[in-house]
């Protein structure tokens, strides 16, 4: 290991201890400074992804059809009934 010549001062946090190379290289994140650009294209494809499944199933529930596999093997699209109406 090298030794530093430059004294830890307080808001270092983990990088100004003393570590192993195998320490470093298990936990990178704790030694990199954060990439603003990488985040912002991390939050915008999770919030696309679950602006999509959440448009895919408002989607699916407004619709009246559900899908039906007959005897056959063939799909069908049958009309949703209630029961509790009869």
């Amino acid at each position: 290991m090298k030794d530093k010549s430059k004294e830890s001062a307080p808001g270092d946090g983990i990088r100004s201890l003393r570590s192993t190379m195998l320490f470093r290289a298990i936990n990178y994140e704790l030694y990199v400074k954060p990439n603003k650009s990488i985040m912002l294209f991390g939050v915008m494809a999770m919030l696309t992804c679950s602006g999509y499944l959440l448009y895919m199933r408002y989607k699916h529930d407004g619709t009246a059809y559900y899908e039906s596999v007959e005897a056959d093997g063939n799909v069908t699209f049958k009309k949703k009934t209630s029961r509790w109406l009869d």
